[in-house]
């Protein structure tokens, strides 16, 4: 008969070790996790190898023990818990009473003095223990049934070493005993053991395996050698004997256990499963497939697939009488597989399109009639739906902006922080309820493949989106309200959905005959690159690898600037950046990587992104930045190189359609007039309003330098102070900007608050806001969260500070961008021409105009795009028209 296993975890030192393994991971709420993240995935991984049958993990309390104060006699106290570990230790607590897991702790004892008692008690009952700890202290406790784990903790997984006490005598050369004795000559400084001057673990270890004990090698100590060792130990015996004093664990302490209370139940229950999505461990979501999810006490979910038309008509002609309802229209592609409805709280239904293909036509048919019932019902009627903005492609077109509540995009909002809006993590920040995840229902199946494969569990994936938007539509509008961004939603962030639909749907035409061209051209380039970097370098080697590289450039060319890494030595862009005008090597280099980039991510790329109709039809996001800034994907427009002339040229290959032209029109200066316009500072404005070079004047007052003499250098350098300022930089990110000393880079900087008082006041005020409110503002009132300004650890401090400063400012530019968009796309439409928005990069529209309508266009960009926003500093607009983007750019 096999013994049962009993597996006890050190929490606090399992915890510490994750925290230090696993930097900077946080959840959406600001709540650091990766100590929690880490415990986690070292307790699975644990639970997964031993198959014990007992479990129980074991916690310091803040109250002093009797080691703790021994030490404090001796030298002081303890090293305090960095914030950002003490604020996960209740959070880990309250994870484990939730899996039902015992804890161990009774004041006046250390966890391993708990650990220890415990483990000889189930040792004299005959099970195997298996401990689990960060710290070797506990490597005294390990026996021929007892084993001692120590885990390491990195982000790519767990190692741990396993040490039975033959394991231990083998690595240490000592008995488990011994380990004892040795930390009381060499100390621990992670576990705050002096240990005695001058002896370190080799001298250790060689007086142990001699003579066991300190208190014989005390005997004996004339035959200690070598002479500094003898010398301390005969100097500082008394703190040999505090050392072993403080490395001794307690194994009889009066702590409270019980052997049944620690069998293993079920870890993964609901209570587990909230707080895991809480958390936003996704990873670990899987391991509650197939359990009971619904908490207790909430009512059972009526989730209905319609299995007939007359089923799907009942539904639909119900769906008709509601004010108010919840729908998912479910795709994947070109394909459209059915539609979710709900209008109950514990309710919804699914209808294929196999029993009704006009389902969406009848969805939208609800739809409008709330848009009816709206006006009349003042906004509480409405059709909420979950990222609504792909499902747009497959309703009838019309005008429905005012009635469809994107739940998504409020919660961006809210907590824009995120790195997704799943709908099960809305309904729980939302309400607090709980549905399965993706996840749960359809693992890493995609769409197709779950219709294929698990066609049920799709539908009531389908369904929970329709019910959670449902149900958390009025508690999101109420959240917006309180918060002051109902108005933010409703009046841009809203209609951007349909803009940006719009958007997706015309797509821009790309000449693919002219792509290749491109190509080729980008490919004999890099030949000739390629080759005389070879010969420079005076070998063959590959360009692309780092390593090589730093060999070559470091080793080989002996170049400065040399930065020794794990793997080598670093070959970034700051470093090559920094060698590229004294060695023509380096600057080929540099041209040789951007050239390559161009030619995967674009001339190579961008054909697997070119629909059947000739145009790239990418996907426009608004739910993905923190300052509000619309992002581009699949593929990424919005980043294609213009500072060299190839990354120009490639967009000569987007081209309007026949009969069209491209507008292109590029908003002036915007965050710095933003920037002049919210701090109120009278001399920026006053050169904003009298028409001056912003930059040649900033040079003049910083560099001391009367106007008519400033250089295009020293335009150049102030343009870097001006938008440096914009960005929060620091004196050190100036100095490498400008390559200039971080005193006059500092110096710059004093100067620049000097001739702009209002803006250091500004930037200032914006940091003490953030901390007293948590969050930073724009003017438009969308909100940043900034987490990091109460972080423990200086650099995030300091991150939270730049974004402080800067939010306000790319966010408020932000919100003015959408603004204009969406008034463009409106005005477009409203006066009945055939022209387009199709692109925005930044701070740029680019818009396709039918010949003819070229003049009332430019009139539309330029009354809504300068119009967007009313400030003490006018916006400007920059126009160009073209027969390709680059033309017009």
């Amino acid at each position: 008969m096999s013994r049962e296993k009993i597996v006890l975890i050190d929490g606090h030192s399992i915890l510490h070790r994750a925290f230090y393994g696993i930097p900077d991971l946080s959840n959406s709420e600001g709540i650091h996790t990766n100590a929690i993240y880490g415990f986690l995935n070292i307790l699975f991984k644990i639970l997964d190898e031993e198959q014990a049958q007992y479990l129980a993990v074991a916690f310091d309390l803040h109250a002093p023990t009797f080691r703790h104060e021994m030490y404090k006699k001796y030298k002081g106290t303890r090293k305090p818990m960095p914030e950002e570990l003490r604020e996960q230790v209740p959070i880990m607590k309250e994870m484990l009473t939730a899996m039902g897991v015992p804890l161990l702790m009774m004041e006046g004892y250390e966890a391993d003095d708990l650990i220890g008692t415990v483990s000889l008690r189930c040792e004299k009952e005959g099970l195997d223990v298996s401990i689990i700890s960060g710290d070797r202290d506990l490597l005294q406790l390990a026996s021929d049934t007892t084993l001692v784990r120590i885990p390491k903790t990195k982000r790519t997984g767990t190692e741990i070493e396993d040490y039975y006490a033959a394991d231990v005598k083998e690595r240490y050369q000592v008995s488990p005993h011994g380990i004892i004795e040795l930390k009381a000559l060499m100390g621990d400084a992670s576990d705050n053991i002096p240990g005695i001057p001058g002896v370190g673990e080799k001298t250790a270890t060689k007086i142990i395996v001699s003579y066991e004990t300190i208190e014989n090698a005390y005997a004996h100590l004339d035959e200690i050698k070598p002479n500094k060792a003898k010398e301390s130990l005969r100097d500082h015996y008394d703190l040999a004997q505090l050392s072993k004093t403080l490395a001794t664990i307690n194994r009889e302490s009066p702590v409270e256990f019980s052997l049944e209370d620690a069998r293993l139940g079920d870890l993964y229950t609901p209570e587990a499963l909230a707080l895991c999505k809480r958390l936003e461990f996704r990873q670990f979501l899987s391991r509650f497939e197939g359990k009971d999810l619904k908490q207790a006490g909430k009512k059972e979910l009526a989730l209905t697939i319609c299995q007939s038309r007359e089923e799907a008509e009942n539904v639909l002609g119900t769906l008709q009488q509601q004010e108010a309802f919840g729908f998912h229209l479910l795709a994947e592609g070109d394909t459209f597989y059915g539609a979710a409805l709900s209008w109950q709280e514990d309710e919804a239904f699914y209808i294929p399109t196999g029993i009704c293909p006009e389902v969406a036509v009848r969805i939208g048919e609800a739809v409008s009639k709330l848009g009816m019932n709206a006006q009349a019902a003042r906004g509480l009627s409405f059709a909420a739906a979950i990222d609504v903005k792909e499902q747009l492609t497959y309703l009838p077109h019309a005008p429905w902006e005012g009635v469809i509540f994107d739940c998504a995009v409020a919660s961006y909002l809210l907590n824009p922080l995120k790195n997704a809006y799943p709908y099960d993590d809305i309904l729980r920040d939302t309400t607090g309820g709980l549905v399965p995840s993706r996840e749960e229902l359809l693992g890493k199946l995609s769409i197709a493949k779950a219709q294929e494969e698990q066609a049920e569990k799709l539908a009531y994936f389908a369904c929970y989106h329709a019910l959670c938007a449902y149900r958390c539509c009025g508690k999101l509008r109420m959240s917006l309200r309180k918060t002051d961004m109902e108005k933010l939603f409703d009046e841009v962030e809203m209609p951007l959905v349909f803009t940006l639909h719009s958007m997706q749907l015309e797509g821009i035409r790309v000449k693919a005959e002219q792509l290749r061209t491109y190509g080729e051209n980008l490919s004999g380039r890099i030949s000739e690159l390629e080759e005389q970097i070879w010969e420079t370098a005076g070998e063959q080697f590959n360009i692309n690898s780092p390593k090589q590289l730093g060999v070559i450039l470091f080793e080989k060319l002996h170049m400065p600037f040399a930065k020794k890494t794990k793997t080598g030595y670093s070959t970034s862009a700051d470093v090559l950046d920094k060698l590229a005008e004294e060695y023509p090597i380096v600057s080929d280099i540099l041209e040789y990587r951007q050239l390559t980039k161009l030619k995967s991510t674009y001339a190579e790329g961008l054909y697997h992104f070119i629909g059947e109709d000739g145009r790239i039809h990418g996907k426009f996001n608004q739910m993905v930045t923190a300052t509000g800034r619309i992002s581009s994907t699949d593929p990424n427009l919005q980043n294609i190189p213009v500072r060299t002339e190839l990354g120009r040229e490639l967009r000569k290959v987007f081209i309007p359609k026949d009969g069209f032209v491209f507008i292109d029109a590029d908003y002036s200066q915007i965050e710095l007039r933003v920037l002049a316009a919210v701090s109120g500072d009278e001399n920026l404005i006053a050169a904003y309003r009298e028409a001056k070079d912003i930059h040649a004047i900033t040079a003049s007052q910083v560099f001391h330098i009367p106007l008519d003499q400033i250089t295009a250098a020293d335009r150049r350098n102030a343009k870097a102070v001006n938008f440096g300022i914009v960005y929060g930089i620091s004196s050190f990110g100036l100095s490498n900007g400008l390559s200039i000393s971080r005193k006059e880079a500092g110096a710059y900087i004093e100067q620049y608050f000097k001739t702009y008082p209002g803006i250091k006041q500004f930037l200032d005020g914006c940091i003490a806001d953030a901390k007293e409110k948590g969050y930073a503002v724009t003017m438009f009132g969308r909100r940043r969260p900034v987490p990091e300004l109460k972080s423990g650890n200086f650099m995030q401090r300091s991150f939270g500070e730049r974004v402080a400063m800067n939010s306000p400012i790319q966010g408020t530019a932000a919100d003015i961008i959408k603004i204009a968009m969406v008034r463009v796309d409106r005005r477009l439409k409203r006066e009945g021409l055939a022209s387009r928005l199709i692109l925005q990069v930044h701070d740029e529209l680019l818009v396709e105009v039918r010949q003819g309508e070229q003049e009332q266009v430019k009139a539309i960009l330029q009354e809504e795009m300068t119009g967007a926003a009313h400030m003490a500093v006018a916006l400007e607009i920059e126009m160009k028209e073209g027969s390709d983007w680059f033309e017009a750019h």
